[in-house]
């Protein structure tokens, strides 16, 4: 059976030079910094996002954790969205392990923060109240259907957060679909931000892995907390070496995901039941209400005919990615439409 699986750009297969790049990759020990094939990658990642420096870590998840408790210590707080992935999908791991609270404002609904209420909720200096230590913003931003931040956008909340001394984190989690998706270098969407994280394991299509980039002084504080965390690895060298072969020829084609994306947000207009706008949905990810009485067998259903995604709740979610093809979009959209249309009869 003909398989479409449109859950997450995370279920991405490592292309056929990674495979090769992983079995020949020459490996050291991480802890002690002598893994070439690692240094390399750190270094092609500073480099790219316009950095000092970068460490490797396991995940998007831990790259965010890392992140904020370098920037912020027990009895701190952190500005950022209430769409924000660090709140509503890491476990509230900076609050479990590091002690610091949330103080959360409205996304609007491109992602972007409303500087007025940036500036508002910097704490004043104040015994009764936490010490504000962090700013955060997510580009793309996720749960606003993959919204693009541009430079200036990023530029109007690093400048309140610089001048009260604060530092900006970018959860980047897919910041080259935003520097493709505004035909811009990634370091463009980068330089106000004193830290970054992105992904490598999503639409860049490596098996494992993300990347935090910053200052010297900052990378090797998140080393320190990255080994509290239980994240220093030995020989990574094996999958640093997907990540080489991801930045040298997965970032520009992209493209293709976000014009699969496109097609599939169009498509999806057509079919009773689907609410979808698809002209806010600009890169990879497209978000789209579904009015049917029975969404979780629905979605059951469609898996068995080999369409992967949905599930009981009214907004659903499809991701484009590595693997995905133009084909595949016509027959998801074939399947999900007579899917749709049997139940109604």
């Amino acid at each position: 059976m003909r398989e479409v699986d449109l859950r997450s750009d995370t279920v991405t297969h490592p292309t056929p030079e990674m495979r090769r790049a992983m079995a020949e990759a020459e490996v050291g020990d991480d802890v002690f910094g002598d893994d070439p094939t690692l240094n390399r990658l750190e270094a092609i990642a500073a480099k790219r996002m316009g950095k000092e420096a970068a460490v490797f870590v396991a995940s998007g998840t831990m790259g965010n954790l890392v992140s904020v408790l370098s920037h912020a210590g027990r009895g701190d707080e952190i500005i950022l969205g209430n769409k924000a992935h660090i709140f509503r999908s890491e476990a509230g791991g900076a609050s479990v392990l590091g002690g610091v609270s949330f103080h959360t404002i409205p996304n609007d609904s491109r992602g972007m923060l409303d500087p007025d209420d940036v500036v508002a909720a910097f704490r004043p200096n104040d015994v009764h109240q936490p010490r504000t230590a962090v700013v955060a913003l997510e580009n793309t931003q996720n749960a606003c259907g993959g919204a693009v931040l541009t430079p200036e956008d990023t530029k109007a909340i690093a400048d309140i957060a610089h001048d009260r001394d604060t530092p900006l984190h970018i959860d980047g989690a897919r910041i080259f679909n935003a520097a493709v998706a505004l035909e811009a270098p990634v370091a463009e969407l980068a330089k106000d931000a004193d830290s970054i994280t992105f992904c490598l394991s999503k639409g860049l299509s490596c098996p494992i892995g993300s990347i935090i980039c910053g200052s010297e002084d900052f990378i090797s504080e998140a080393r320190r907390w990255r080994k509290i965390v239980g994240g220093s690895m030995r020989q990574v060298g094996i999958v640093a070496a997907a990540g080489i072969v991801a930045m040298d020829s997965m970032v520009d084609r992209l493209a293709e995901d976000h014009a699969n994306a496109r097609k599939l947000a169009t498509g999806l207009k057509d079919i009773p039941g689907v609410t979808i706008d698809p002209e806010s949905l600009p890169t990879n990810l497209v978000f789209f209400d579904l009015d049917h009485p029975d969404r979780a067998g629905l979605a059951r259903r469609l898996n068995e005919r080999g369409i992967k995604g949905g599930s009981p709740a009214r907004r659903w979610r499809y991701v484009t990615h590595y693997g995905i093809t133009s084909d595949d979009i016509d027959y998801a959209l074939d399947v999900i439409d007579s899917t749709i249309r049997e139940e109604a009869v």
